[in-house]
């Protein structure tokens, strides 16, 4: 429970400062896991966080500028909470977010803190790399996302144009200073070891995990999302998560079109974000009956939806690979499901499948393959199998004290 007072700052412990825009109460996929790196770090570090005010699954909520919630100190900095879905009230609050962090850094690090920052949004960790600098602090950065390699997927900017070079520049003079990178995903360490060529940077790997504590396997027949949507009868393959740029759901939809004459395959989407639009045009205009579009639910919902399916979908568009890594993989093993993934060969998504068997993947936009994985998913007589070895790599791989652990290590051995 949150209380009012704030832990003893005299402690002897080294003082750890994990910046993120979002942290507790937000719930949103970073929210959540810096919340749970901070806290479980509590055990070995005086734990500080500097974040802002909650603005997306918390927004309209207040916060208190500072409290201590499970043995962290919270320092909330101000900030414009615009509606980040309109690209320039984005930019307004990332600026503002950005500079009253910068402020607060600077007069709260001091000699010989660690910095635990994260990739979200592009531009805190180079203000909160200055303000180390500048106070003789080592920070750590956390990649949930490389950049500029995600507006380059996304189409949203040219390899070899204007803003990626003067990104990997400034990327460059990042990586030089840092005292560590933690990568979540293998194929990410390969991209950030060719990006640090020169610079000695010393690159962990530390996964997100599964939600062990909340999400679980549910038999089909008991799933109360699949009686409401009178599904339970059908073979259905879900994608909940993130509908955004980096995300193949062209390929889908087309694939739900080749399959619009077999009654017996169901598609459902539930989520939100800028290609939802796309999604809900596409359904109308095409007449497509074989799918459902659903809004996001709570994460404490997790156990239901993740549940209400055969086979998860999991999907990235090309030139993702060790870019990012979707978190919701790791509750979708949780849940027990098989999972048919969009994305690149070597990527960490398709290295978490052929680890233990858990499901199949193919390239982006290859709408005949993906088709002809499907009706194979659905005619498979080897899904429980896989829904069990799936269970067991979220349990024996991705649970939350492993992941602890390997934060804990890779903290306390920067020099």
């Amino acid at each position: 429970m949150a209380d009012s007072s704030l832990p003893d700052s005299t402690s002897d412990r080294q003082t750890l400062w994990v910046v993120s825009e979002l942290y507790y109460p937000e719930e949103t996929s970073t929210g959540y896991y810096l919340t749970r790196i901070a806290e479980g770090l509590a055990d070995t570090f005086d734990v500080k966080v500097l974040c802002g005010q909650p603005n997306y699954s918390a927004r309209g909520t207040v916060a208190p500028k500072r409290e201590s919630h499970n043995g962290v100190e919270i320092v909330r900095a101000a900030g414009t909470t615009l509606n980040k879905n309109i690209i320039p009230f984005r930019v307004v609050n990332m600026l503002t977010l950005g500079i009253s962090t910068f402020f607060h850094a600077l007069f709260g690090f001091k000699k010989g803190d660690r910095v635990l920052v994260v990739t979200t949004p592009p531009a805190m960790p180079f203000v909160i790399a200055l303000a180390s600098l500048i106070r003789g602090a080592a920070y750590i950065l956390l990649i949930h996302d490389n950049y500029p390699e995600i507006l380059v997927a996304a189409g949203k900017a040219k390899p070899s144009g204007a803003v990626c070079n003067v990104l990997n520049f400034f990327n460059r003079w990042l990586y030089k200073h840092t005292s560590k990178i933690i990568a979540v995903g293998r194929d990410m360490k390969e991209m950030l070891e060719q990006k640090t060529v020169g610079l000695d940077t010393a690159i962990d790997v530390i996964p997100n995990w599964a939600e062990l504590e909340t999400v679980h396997p549910m038999p089909k027949d008991e799933n109360p999302l699949l009686a409401e949507l009178g599904l339970k009868d059908a073979f259905v393959l879900l994608y909940a998560g993130n509908m955004g740029h980096p995300n193949d759901l062209e390929t889908i939809i087309k694939t739900a079109d080749e399959l619009r004459d077999d009654r017996d395959i169901h598609f459902v989407f539930l989520g939100s974000g800028v290609k939802k639009s796309y999604l809900l045009k596409s359904v109308e205009e095409l007449k497509l009956t074989n799918v459902t579009i659903l809004e996001p639910r709570p994460r404490e919902e997790q156990a239901v939806f993740l549940n209400a399916c055969d086979v998860a979908i999991v999907s990235l568009v090309n030139k993702m690979k060790g870019v990012s890594m979707p978190s919701r993989t790791y509750n979708i093993l949780a849940a027990g499901k098989p999972i048919l993934a969009l994305t690149e060969n070597g990527s960490e998504i398709a290295r978490v499948i052929a680890d233990d068997n858990v499901g199949w993947h193919c390239p982006s936009g290859d709408v005949s393959r993906f088709t002809e994985l499907v009706r194979a998913a659905s005619k498979s007589r080897n899904l429980k199998a896989m829904g069990e070895r799936a269970r067991n790599a979220a349990l024996t791989r991705y649970d939350l004290d492993r992941a602890i652990g390997l934060y804990r290590d890779a903290i306390t051995t920067v020099q």
